[in-house]
């Protein structure tokens, strides 16, 4: 039962002392998402109440089938972004129809995590790399601030999709900026950004909620509303979550499909990697199916509970957790909180600016911005640096899910490129140290003039072997005279049959040259399918050795005698019992 019902798990850590400590965040969390769910439903181009009934319903579902202690899912700003990116082309943000398409939007998403949870497909966040994620957030970050210029300054022009438009509107219309509308929001973000620094144990956006509110009704007070032109929200109503009712018909799932595997994409990646590192801090294991399975169901709650697509809150999942949360439960807590506030002080929240709003979502987006990986990408991997810009310039040209695919297609060209090229190290037993320890051939060691040792470190597959297969033939060529190959295999990851080919190829040609090819401590699965492939009999199964020691002396002896009495190098100990140059 406990992996039907994953509360179950964590449900005997429920004490006084837990239940103390989790009422308490609960109350936090509560606070703090009023301001930022009403915020992130508005960049979603929904009714502000819709941020709030998102941390409801599915914030509880979430936290009864999830696997983190202290996940906070509902509202995200990156997910509210893309809902207005997928849905604005579609329908007029804010209409019945548009609220419709959201929750359809919500459903299916839901629908695709849950059924790559079920499958076990976890594993596949993985493939989005750091510097995709930073890139493609830190895109977003962008253009939230740039969706929101128009409410900071105060600008009276309708919401467009397409960061571009949306820029040059809010250029074309300078001329109406309110000065004070821009006070406050600046207020809003100061207050904000100062709480970050010096009051860190008090959640940022609640401070910068209240202190441009404040500045707000002083404005008013002193000025008069007519001269600030500072708007606020509107009547909420103060209700629980409706039900909700989204579109089956299989023409809205085709037009939301594309838009919605990229919603799940990010919202996965972005809370597993919340969760991950809430579970390195806490010492949790994390189990990233059943946070799937978790997210999948929140997502369809949304849908039929006046919800939207939801994913971890970062802030929301900090805040939590600081707060001392020691169970979801304290999630649970925020919830039916929120639900009660909501219903309590409705008409209060709609005398909050749309500028502290605005503020709220800048302050957001900033810190949305990681500016630690961007200089550590500059400063030692112009690769991933690459990944990262591409991914970032790439979102703004181009539609938001096509965005990722590029990024993530950037970064496997990345990875394929790297793994097509494995490091190829030559060898020699280094005469300095007493037990002749193997190093990399620099000036003043001596390699053998028969026998060439290779250490390949990587695998050997489709995309590699044609670098290292130039590499045994620039051997051949130029070290005519090495004609035994020693390969140091126990550095040979993995090896497919297109490697297995090679291999046995190149054994074939050292054999006709006179030579031969070995290989020293093959891992078991290359050795397993060479000896299926039947590569060995081209090989040699006694050109296979197991100790170093071993495969020395076991080429030495294939070695030609009269070149040895030659040799002035005398790099194997073996060397030893032939007679020098006279």
């Amino acid at each position: 039962m406990n992996r039907y019902l994953p509360f179950l798990n964590w449900w005997p850590l429920v004490n006084r002392d837990s239940l103390r400590a989790d009422s308490l965040a609960g109350l936090v969390g509560a606070i703090v998402v009023l301001p930022q769910g009403m915020a992130f439903a508005m960049l979603a181009g929904l009714p502000p109440e819709y941020g709030l009934y998102g941390a409801m319903v599915p914030t509880i579902i979430a936290a009864l089938f999830g696997s983190s202690l202290h996940a906070v899912v509902g509202p995200a700003n990156s997910i509210s972004l893309m809902v207005f990116a997928v849905l604005s082309p579609l329908a007029l943000p804010g209409s019945p129809e548009y609220i419709k398409l959201a929750l359809t939007l919500a459903l299916v998403c839901g629908v695709l995590m849950t059924t790559m949870g079920l499958l076990r497909m976890g594993a596949l966040v993985n493939f989005m790399s750091d510097a995709v994620v930073v890139g493609f957030t830190g895109a977003l970050a962008v253009l939230i601030i740039g969706s929101q210029l128009r409410n900071a300054l105060g600008i009276n022009a309708p919401a467009v999709a397409g960061f571009m438009k949306s820029l040059a509107l809010t250029l074309g219309n300078l001329h109406e900026t309110k000065p004070w509308v821009v006070i406050v929001t600046i207020c809003t973000i100061v207050a904000g950004m100062a709480s970050r620094r010096w009051l860190p144990r008090i959640p940022g956006t609640l401070t910068a909620t209240l202190v441009g509110s404040a500045a707000a009704l002083a404005l008013n007070a002193a000025l008069g509303s007519e001269h600030t032109a500072i708007t606020t929200l509107g009547p909420l109503p103060g209700s629980l979550p409706p039900l909700s009712r989204p579109d089956f018909s299989l023409d809205s799932v085709r037009m939301l499909m594309g838009g919605a595997v990229a919603v799940t994409i990010v919202s996965l990646t972005q809370g597993i990697s919340i969760t991950r590192a809430l579970a390195i801090k806490s010492g949790q294991r994390l189990d990233n199916n059943q946070e799937f399975i978790g997210f999948g169901l929140a997502n369809i709650a949304g849908g039929f509970f006046s919800g939207y697509p939801c994913s971890a809150s970062l802030n929301r999942c900090s805040i939590n957790y600081e707060a001392g949360a020691r169970t979801p439960l304290s999630t649970i807590i925020a919830a039916v909180l929120l639900m009660l506030i909501l219903m309590g002080i409705a008409p209060l929240l709609s005398y909050l600016p749309i500028a502290v709003i605005a503020g709220v979502l800048i302050l957001a987006a900033i810190g949305m911005i990681n500016w630690n990986y961007v200089r550590r990408a500059f400063r030692t991997d112009p690769k991933d640096l690459a990944v990262l810009l591409t991914t970032f310039f790439a979102t703004f040209v181009l539609d938001l899910e096509i965005a990722i695919l590029v990024g993530v297609a950037a970064s496997l060209v990345l990875y394929l490129n790297r793994t097509s090229h494995p490091t190829l190290r030559s060898l020699v037993p280094d005469p300095r140290h007493p037990l002749r320890k193997i190093t990399e051939v620099e000036p003043g060691l001596q390699e053998c003039p028969q026998m060439k040792i290779l250490r390949i470190e990587g695998s050997i597959y489709f995309g590699a072997a044609n670098h290292v297969e130039q590499h045994f033939d620039k051997l051949r060529k130029h070290s005519a005279d090495q004609k035994h190959l020693l390969l140091m295999s126990k550095s040979i990851n993995h090896v497919d049959l297109t490697g297995a080919d090679l291999i046995g190829r190149e054994a074939v040609l050292r054999n006709a040259m006179g030579g031969g090819l070995y290989l020293y401590s093959p891992r078991k699965p290359v050795e397993a399918l060479l000896q299926r492939g039947g590569y060995m009999h081209d090989i040699g199964a006694d050109h296979v050795f197991r100790g170093k020691q071993e495969a020395f002396a076991g080429v030495f002896d294939k070695l030609d005698r009269s070149i040895c009495k030659n040799c002035k190098a005398r790099i194997f100990n073996e060397c030893k019992t032939i007679p020098g140059p006279s």
